[in-house]
This record gives C-alpha cells, sequence and structure tokens, in this order.
C-alpha cells in the first residue's frame, strides 16, 4: 500500500499551486480560509496526501483537528464550511488515504472523523471504507453562464422577480465593503437573526478574522432603510470563478421591503459582471421547509450534500443530539442579546 503523508497547508508552498489545478477547490479550501479558522478557534488544519514531501502534490484530503475538552477530539473536514470535496482524480488513493486514516484513529484516540463531500458517496468508497451518513443537506447553485437577462427570467416571478422591483421601488440604500462600520451593522442583525433562530452568533472575532485573512475574496453587502436603519445582510465569498453565499441576516420589522432578495440579487448581478460562472446559495437542512422552499424560487439545481462520518454514530444518537438541540434552543431563546453573544464565543469554540 503507497504511503500517506501529513502536510500543514498554511505553511506548505504546494497547496495554493495545487488548489489552482483543481475544479472542485472552493474557498473553503483557500488558505485565508483556514487561516480564519485557526486564528479563531485554534483548530489547526492538515491534509494527507499519498504525495511525498519532494513530489508535486497530487491529491488531499483536508482536516482540521478540534481538541475539545467537552466535546472530544476529532478530525473534520472542514468545521464551519458547507462543503470541503476530497481532491482527488482517483477512487483508489482516497481509499488508501481513508483507510490509514481509520488506523491511525485508533491509535491517535480521536473520537471520530467527518468528511463533507459534494459528491454522493465519497467517490464509490463508501461501502468499502466504513464510513456511514450523518447528516444530510441540500445545495442550491445557480448558474450564471446563461446571459444576466436569461438567468432573472429563470427566478420565481412572484416570489423572487416582483420582490426584487419591490424592494427596488421601496428606496432601500445598498452598500457593500468590508469596512468595520458594515461588519458592526451586520453583527447586529445577526444577533437579532440567531436570536430568532435560538441559537448564539459566532464570535464577532470570527467575521474580523474572515475579512483580515481573506482580503478581497469576503465581501458584506448591506440593505438599509431610507431612514439608514440596518434591514438586512448577506456575507459572500469569491473563489476563482464562484461565489458563496455564506452567511445571511435581517430584522424582521423590515421584511416586507424585500431586502435580503435584493441584496442576493445585485450579489448575483455583480458576481457574473466578474466573470463568475456558478452562485452557490450555500446549504440547507432538510427539515428547513422554508429556507428549501426559498432558495427553490431561485434555481432548480438542487443536489444533496451528505457529511461521512466514521466510526458511524450509535444506534439512538442522533435521537439524543436532537432531544439536546431542543433543550439548547429553549435555554438560548430565554437569553437577552448580551449573553447570548457571550455564549457563543464560550461554546463554538467545541462545536466545530
Amino acid at each position: 500500500m503507497a504511503a500517506v503523508y501529513s502536510i500543514n497547508p498554511l505553511q506548505d508552498s504546494r497547496w495554493e499551486t495545487f488548489l489552482e489545478t483543481q475544479p472542485h477547490a472552493s474557498a473553503f479550501h483557500s488558505r485565508g480560509w483556514l487561516e480564519a479558522i485557526d486564528r479563531t478557534y485554534d483548530y489547526k488544519p492538515v491534509v494527507f496526501t499519498t504525495s511525498s514531501p519532494t513530489e508535486t502534490l497530487k491529491n488531499a484530503l483536508l482536516f482540521a483537528s478540534v481538541r475539545s475538552w467537552l466535546t472530544g477530539r476529532r478530525f473534520v473536514s472542514l468545521p464551519f464550511s458547507d462543503h470541503c470535496e476530497p481532491l482527488f482524480d482517483s477512487s483508489e488513493e482516497l481509499n488508501i488515504v481513508l483507510s490509514y486514516l481509520q488506523t491511525e484513529m485508533d491509535h491517535q484516540r480521536w473520537k471520530y472523523i467527518v468528511v463533507r463531500a459534494m459528491s454522493g458517496n465519497l467517490m464509490g468508497q463508501t461501502d468499502r471504507c466504513g464510513f456511514r451518513p450523518a447528516a444530510s443537506y441540500h445545495l442550491h447553485r445557480i448558474d450564471l453562464q446563461p446571459k444576466l437577462q436569461d438567468v432573472f427570467q429563470s427566478l420565481d416571478k412572484d416570489s423572487v422577480q416582483r420582490r426584487i422591483r419591490h424592494a427596488e421601488r421601496a428606496g432601500l440604500i445598498e452598500k457593500s465593503g468590508r469596512g468595520e462600520d458594515l461588519l458592526k451593522d451586520f453583527y447586529h442583525l445577526t444577533v437579532l437573526t440567531r436570536k430568532r433562530q435560538q441559537i448564539p452568533p459566532q464570535p464577532y472575532g470570527w467575521f474580523q478574522n474572515v475579512l483580515s485573512c481573506l482580503g478581497e475574496a469576503a465581501e458584506i453587502r448591506m440593505a438599509y432603510t431610507k431612514e439608514g436603519i440596518p434591514a438586512a445582510g448577506i456575507w459572500i465569498l469569491r473563489y476563482k470563478n464562484s461565489v458563496i453565499y455564506k452567511y445571511g441576516c435581517s430584522d424582521e420589522r423590515f421584511k416586507h421591503l424585500g431586502a435580503t432578495v435584493l441584496l442576493l440579487w445585485r450579489a448575483i448581478e455583480n458576481a457574473k459582471e466578474n466573470g463568475a460562472i456558478e452562485f452557490d446559495l450555500g446549504r440547507s437542512e432538510e427539515s428547513n421547509r422554508g429556507l428549501v422552499t426559498f432558495k427553490d424560487k431561485w434555481t432548480s439545481n438542487c443536489t444533496r450534500l451528505t457529511y461521512w462520518r466514521y466510526p458511524p454514530a450509535s444506534p439512538g444518537s442522533t435521537s439524543r443530539e436532537e432531544w439536546k438541540l431542543r433543550l439548547a434552543k429553549l435555554f438560548f431563546a430565554r437569553l437577552p442579546n448580551s449573553l447570548l453573544t457571550a455564549a457563543g464565543r464560550a461554546f463554538y469554540r467545541h462545536m466545530g
């Protein structure tokens, strides 16, 4: 069996060059994203490959090492990322790396390994390597290769096209960039949104680090009322010829204005103008029918996103986790905003 090597993608000079050759590489593989994760949560990135240190890098399975006294030690590909495709041309080489990781798991006392692949079955290796589905999501992507007018005409006429026109008539003020003022307004709305969802927001420092580490590849887009009140915001990531809608937030008082719909359309226009061929609307939980339906109005290109875990979760553990989550949401729903943000700073370090 071929040898397996580990490298640090933040230090290995081959990493960025390798990513340029990989059609399935995304913003979540980029050095800037990995730096933000490391800087915020101290999750150390590591790549496993069959390429020796003296060879050109030809394949890679990217992880972050999560070390938590609360939730255990594990390897996740990749925390706080919608997906992180294994970058392999050969299913046999991927199987070599997966088999190696299974052996190492016992030696290193890891709790489990998670791979967030975009492909449905890890290149056909799931039956052979023992990984089993741990979670499933919907992934919506808009094809930007047609003319912009054709893209617009493909959107749902009532739920999207008319709401865009309505938002344009509402006189919303749009701002985009990476400045601290925009970030503060975006985070204020993020806290409000997460409060409605009964979960803490990620730490303010996380968003600061993403802006700092990704540079121009990350952008905040905000919509304000005519009175200058923040109504909605979105956060996008750019990488090669793809744009990802990563975060969204809003003030429910201004939902009728259609600010989020307008911001998404403006982001799509901008992505198209700058040569992007795909707009990734991000993952949606299968149970969140409202979000899935919203994204269905933008594109019919919806695929299944499966997260794979080894060893598989024990029988009954899924229901126990869902029960714990419901209790946690009841607790978070009762916290004032200041304590909710403090909870985010305390707990996200253990949740990757």
